[in-house]
């Protein structure tokens, strides 16, 4: 194989590794955008996972899969923000409590069915582009469910950025007690975010495991929920930065089975330990660098009362 082939599949193993990132980080993104921290993606993502499963596994169907993930996902953004924005619980323990009680539902659900291999989907190869060296591959050669991710990355960026929605959802993230003197149903926009946030996370556990480990396995999301959340803030609450971030996470996914294929003795523990390394390598880098959080919502995880129309 040419060098430059083997960098075209590196980069389109990176690209298919980040798109589980890429849905639930952009839907973090967007939650946080609003003020709202939800620390329950990865129970989220492994309810997804497991709800995918059976759906596809009873219909031989990856959409009906995806759709699965998607509603289990609004279940626990539903059920979440009934919690913080009307019962008006701290968000970082309700979220910590639905990562557990994702975690069982995925343990119960997925006994629902035998674990057996799922049918991998053919790439869609876009003619001409798809023939690019390097490039080719990794951006017009993926699977149906790439695109739709890239696409809506892009929405979402028009949405935050060149939408009068967005600008109040930025509003609602700063100051929520202004925007509600002057008039934004700022508890109504949080319910929105929250709930997309939860759908694409559920998404994303269920195209995992359905459309890339193709195999139900009890926790096997294996952190990448909480790798999401670092994402956002790897990202600096950008959706473009995200998109990026989740490739360059991707990609050092990707090396441990590329390292496997071509025959490089490494411990599997070490490469498995990878991802979660650079994580943590990542955020200290972050951490240290008062730069960047400029751009974080002024009340993250903080609680908002109409009534009393004050932070908590």
């Amino acid at each position: 194989m040419a060098g430059h082939d083997v960098v075209g599949a590196l980069l389109q193993s990176a690209v298919i590794a980040a798109l589980p990132l890429m849905m639930a980080g952009l839907g973090e993104l967007v939650s946080e955008r609003a003020g709202v921290v939800n620390l329950g993606a990865e129970g989220t993502m492994l309810a997804g996972a497991a709800t995918g499963f059976v759906a596809v596994t009873a219909t031989n169907n990856l959409w009906a899969g995806m759709l699965a993930g998607l509603v289990v996902g609004l279940f626990l953004g539903a059920i979440f923000g009934f919690c913080t924005l009307t019962l008006y619980t701290s968000q970082i323990p309700t979220g910590m409590a639905i990562t557990a009680f994702g975690t069982g539902l995925s343990a119960f659900i997925g006994k629902l069915t035998p674990s057996q291999p799922i049918q991998p989907t053919p790439n869609v190869h876009i003619p001409l582009l798809s023939e690019l060296p390097i490039v080719g591959p990794a951006v017009f050669g993926l699977p149906l469910f790439a695109y739709l991710a890239l696409t809506l990355c892009a929405a979402a960026w028009w949405f935050v950025y060149r939408s009068r929605a967005g600008l109040r959802l930025r509003a609602v993230g700063d100051s929520p007690v202004v925007a509600h003197q002057i008039g934004f149903p700022v508890t109504r926009l949080r319910y929105a975010a929250v709930l997309f946030g939860g759908a694409m996370s559920g998404l994303a556990g269920a195209y995992y495991c359905a459309g890339y480990v193709l195999l139900w396995q009890e926790n096997m999301v294996a952190g990448r929920g909480w790798m999401a959340i670092a994402l956002v803030l790897f990202a600096g609450w950008r959706p473009i930065r995200l998109v990026f971030g989740a490739v360059f996470f991707g990609a050092i996914t990707a090396v441990q089975f590329q390292a496997q294929t071509l025959g490089i003795e490494f411990p599997s523990q070490l490469l498995a330990a990878i991802p979660y390394l650079a994580t943590i390598g990542v955020l200290t880098y972050i951490s240290s660098q008062k730069k960047a959080t400029q751009d974080m919502p002024r009340s993250l995880g903080r609680t908002f009362h109409p009534i009393v129309s004050k932070l908590v």
